[in-house]
């Protein structure tokens, strides 16, 4: 069974920087690509960042592209997201997610992590 930990998440001001880790157990060889997602209170989960199976870090808007960093160690069985200069409205419960290919399509997801709650906040 794939399972997925998140861990990293925690209270930052603004301004901060905060780098989230997945690691990925369960399987020898990790197929996947491996996203990441947040939501916020009262909003609905919205993509921010995945690496492809080949290593390919993609984005949904040059927003995001400007505000995280995706990466990963060789195998993607540990994968990052550097978020900096983190705002208020970065506060969120942020996911990351196993998928065959990088898309923000909530139905692509195969296996979800529990999620690390940051809380950007003076």
């Amino acid at each position: 069974q794939v399972q997925l930990v998140e861990s990293g998440g925690g209270p930052v001001r603004p301004g901060g920087s905060l780098r989230l880790s997945c690691v990925v157990s369960g399987i020898t060889v990790n197929p996947y690509a491996i996203g990441w997602f947040r939501q916020a209170p009262g909003k609905e989960r919205e993509w921010v960042a995945c690496i492809g199976s080949s290593g390919e870090a993609t984005y949904p808007s040059d927003y995001a592209k400007g505000q995280f960093t995706v990466s990963a160690d060789n195998a993607r069985r540990s994968v990052y997201l550097q978020m900096n200069s983190l705002k208020p409205e970065d506060t969120a419960v942020y996911y990351c997610a196993a998928q065959y290919l990088c898309s923000g399509q909530l139905t692509s997801i195969k296996y979800w992590g529990q999620g690390t709650q940051v809380i950007v906040s003076s």
